[in-house]
């Protein structure tokens, strides 16, 4: 059997050592866009604070895993056609390579915003590690930067920033940050611990061109009439999955590559995973794109067994969004916004930075946004991914959702077995 593994993120790795475990006689090819060994994203914020260097990043730390794997591993190859009826696909120097089965795992690209002066040199998204070794390269102290986007990829790259001796500045053009991970009021919470911190966020408001410069290398022209100045531009305007190469290859996408609840796609030799696919959401029924790496990590395990023969069930994504901003833990799980006809409970101490709210459909949690505190975070992912009914429990957490450790306990006593859900950063 060959097995061919497009993307060396997470989702593919994963899936290639899987099917190299359960087929020890097939081959297993993995092929990357870009000429790194294997990485994670995620830790590229860890590269920019310092605390880790290149090698930290990569997946597997021993440069021969891969070879004493029996993984072929193709570096710096863009596949760019996938041939379903020849089933073979073709890389960018013209390479084909043939497929029994197929795992497509090719994650996302950076969105450009649409602001004139952004193709400048200087100016970059903070996506891949050639990114990021430019925009270490300009950091330092006493530099100004602008960071444009608030959202979660945003924050994420606020947090390693700001915890430099830098002056950074946020424009997030929504009315408050991480606006598809948290609801206003908890926004407004993350806003002001930032300045606490001497990191200004300006919401609700836009860049409307950038150019070189002013009392420093770029200035920034806002549609307040504010003109910002930076050493150092960063966008992190959102993410979109690359799905280009699958043109002509009769592969159905929507917003993603869509499949079932295998992870297969509307060709049954073609498997998808990851920030590509459009997999199946555990709190809707439907099938959306969830972009973190929890997700990717067991889409490509599943995607590998089900390529492998064997029959692997995916229940679905529990939406999971973890931030440590600045040292501000803050989470989103579930429906955190809410369904209809269903209830909440709610609890803000804006002196310290906490927040609480809890979304209940009848009387089952199904969603929750929880800022300021860690220890029971778990708690409240087990009590969501189980759909444990809470009785009585449900008045209580409505009128005090800071008693979500009380409601443990109490249906623990009960016989209600709530496992705490371990955590893993997007």
């Amino acid at each position: 059997m060959r097995y061919v593994v497009v993307g060396a993120g997470p989702a593919g790795v994963v899936g290639a050592e899987t099917l190299r475990k359960i087929d020890p006689t097939g081959t297993v090819t993995l092929i990357g866009g870009e000429p790194e060994v294997p990485y994670s994203r995620m830790a590229i914020p860890y590269l920019l604070e310092g605390n880790i260097d290149e090698a930290g990043t990569h997946l597997r730390h021993d440069p021969e895993h891969y070879r004493k794997a029996g993984i072929e591993v193709l570096q710096g190859k863009r596949v760019t056609k996938v041939d379903t009826q020849g089933q073979q696909v073709t890389l960018d120097d013209g390479q084909q390579v043939p497929y029994d089965k197929l795992l497509l795992a090719t994650g996302s690209r950076p969105l450009q915003p649409p602001i004139p002066g952004v193709d400048q040199e200087g100016i970059y998204p903070c996506w891949t590690l050639a990114h990021a070794r430019e925009i270490k390269s300009r950091l330092g102290e006493g530099k100004h930067v602008v960071l444009i986007g608030a959202g979660f990829i945003g924050s994420i790259i606020l947090d390693a920033i700001g915890s430099q001796s830098m002056t950074l500045t946020v424009v997030e053009a929504e009315t408050h940050m991480t606006p598809r991970m948290m609801n206003e009021a908890g926004g407004g919470v993350m806003k002001a611990w930032c300045a606490s911190k001497g990191v200004q966020v300006l919401t609700s408001t836009r860049v409307n061109s950038i150019e070189a410069g002013g009392e420093r290398r770029f200035t920034l022209q806002l549609d307040s009439g504010q003109a910002l100045p930076a050493d150092v531009v960063v966008t992190a305007t959102g993410v979109k999955p690359i799905l280009d190469y699958l043109e002509g290859s009769g592969i159905k996408t929507d917003e993603g590559i869509l499949v079932n609840e295998f992870l297969q796609t509307s060709d049954p030799n073609v498997y998808a995973a990851g920030d590509t696919a459009q997999g199946l959401n555990f709190s809707t029924g439907g099938f959306s794109v969830h972009a973190i790496q929890p997700t990717a990590t067991e889409h490509g395990q599943i995607a590998a067994l089900n390529m492998a023969g064997k029959s692997a069930k995916y229940k679905g994504s529990l939406i999971m969004n973890v931030i440590a901003l600045l040292g501000l833990t803050t989470y989103s799980f579930g429906q955190w916004m809410g369904v209809e006809g269903g209830e909440h409970g709610e609890w803000l101490d804006e002196a310290n930075h906490r927040y609480i709210r809890l979304e209940f459909k009848d009387d089952v949690l199904v969603g929750a946004i929880h800022i300021g505190q860690f220890e029971q975070v778990g708690i409240l992912r087990g009590m969501i991914q189980n759909r444990i009914p809470l009785g009585q429990w449900k008045d209580m957490l409505k009128a005090e959702p800071t008693r979500i450790m009380d409601a443990y306990l109490g249906l623990t006593d009960y016989g209600k077995k709530i496992p705490i859900m371990p955590l893993a950063a997007g």
